[in-house]
């Protein structure tokens, strides 16, 4: 195994000037007029050690971001409040439908408020769910994301006995939260917050991203895997089946001609694997067309599939931190942010900084890592491709 920790990391990222000053200006403006109501707040949390470990029965998380990476993330927070109060009732404001679909079947999750993506354009039903959440009244509310300031005025209008988040160094510089050192990844910072809010010491390891996948999922999608590659009843035995996802965002994205000498030379370096090309959800394949395609928008669905995979990769995005958060070992290739802040972490799971590397050079770092997840196997006979006119299409 190559772990993230020996593969190159945090080199700079370029600077994306315009929406870095339109996020500043909105923040700026925010804070010339609600700058009382964010200091009221910040005098209301709980500094470390004053979270009692009894009495705490009802409890919200706040994490108002409609990006799927982002409602991932908060999946370890999850479980650590699952574990530290299990017989806890809890409940999360979220953006958009993801967080939704993806912990509504988690047994302590009683209610899920879904605030829409555009606000704007949705001011009543926004209106209706922010009074229903403020007709609850917790034990406990946690804003986990630093620096957010809807996430902050979401702490402010919820009665809660405790409330739980990173104060600002400017409007509270005195608090003993700015002593303490803060993990860097974004998955492990609402773990650290509520810890140390307890008083417990650090040294334990961070949950995982986790989807809490069920035993009936994951034999569903397992059979759905064997038809797709065209082995049914059983998947094949000594061949490792890897997926990627070759999608990102803006400057996240890789080319398609990029991704296809990547998994050339991957290929080339592994013969005994067999790509499962997961599509994005415009329905296109960016390697070529030559593997076997899997396509979805039910994320359970997608997380399901992807743990019956012995390796997954895929630039920084949201599938990617779905695919770890399934179990299966993944490999994010970042350009533009930092692994430190976001890369797959724990077990077997790696990140490769491919700044200023070839897709050559990223597919050797990739065939070392998959070899310290999944052996070399002995060469297999040869699959026919989709080009040759088999009948499934994926390359030997």
């Amino acid at each position: 195994m190559v772990p993230s920790a020996l593969l190159p990391q945090d080199a700079p990222a370029p600077p994306r000037i315009a929406s870095r000053w339109r996020d500043v200006f909105r923040r700026r403006v925010l804070s010339l007029f609600l700058g009382r109501l964010f200091a009221a707040v910040e005098r209301q949390l709980c500094e470390p050690g004053q979270l009692p470990a009894r009495g705490i029965h009802r409890i919200l998380i706040c994490r108002p971001n409609h990006r799927l990476g982002n409602a991932i993330l908060v999946s370890p927070l999850l479980a650590e409040v699952e574990a530290l109060y299990p017989g806890a009732e809890i409940d999360l404001v979220v953006g958009g439908e993801a967080a939704s679909h993806l912990f509504a079947n988690r047994f302590q999750v009683r209610r899920i408020f879904s605030l829409p993506r555009k606000i704007a354009r949705h001011l009543w039903r926004t209106r209706g769910l922010l009074r229903e959440l403020r007709r609850n009244s917790y034990d406990l509310a946690i804003d986990s994301s630093q620096g957010s300031q809807s996430g902050r005025l979401l702490l402010l209008m919820v009665k809660a006995r405790f409330k739980l988040g990173f104060p600002d160094p400017e409007t509270k510089p005195g608090s003993a939260w700015h002593g303490l050192p803060c993990p860097d990844h974004l998955a492990q910072r609402g773990v650290f917050l509520l810890r140390a809010a307890r008083g417990q010491e650090q040294g334990r390891p961070y949950p995982p991203l986790n989807l809490d996948l069920s035993d009936g999922e994951k034999q569903q999608a397992r059979r759905a895997l064997a038809n797709i590659l065209g082995t049914s009843p059983l998947l094949p035995a000594g061949r490792t089946i890897v997926g990627i996802f070759a999608n990102a965002t803006g400057a996240k994205c890789y080319g398609e001609d990029w991704w296809q000498r990547f998994v050339g030379a991957l290929m080339e370096q592994r013969p005994d694997v067999l790509l499962v090309d997961v599509l994005a959800e415009h329905g296109r394949s960016q390697l070529g067309g030559d593997f076997a395609p899997y396509y979805t928008r039910d994320l359970r669905r997608l997380a399901s599939m992807v743990a019956n995979m012995d390796g997954f990769i895929s630039a920084d995005c949201g599938v990617m931190h779905l695919a770890a958060a399934s179990g299966t070992p993944t490999l994010g290739l970042f350009s533009v942010t930092a692994p430190s802040k976001y890369a797959p972490y724990g077990g077997l799971n790696g990140a490769i900084d491919t700044h200023g590397m070839s897709a050559a050079e990223v597919a050797g770092m990739a065939a070392d890592w998959l070899g310290g997840v999944v052996p070399a196997a002995q060469p297999q006979p040869a699959v026919p491709s989709m080009r040759d006119g088999a009948a499934f299409p994926f390359r030997g």
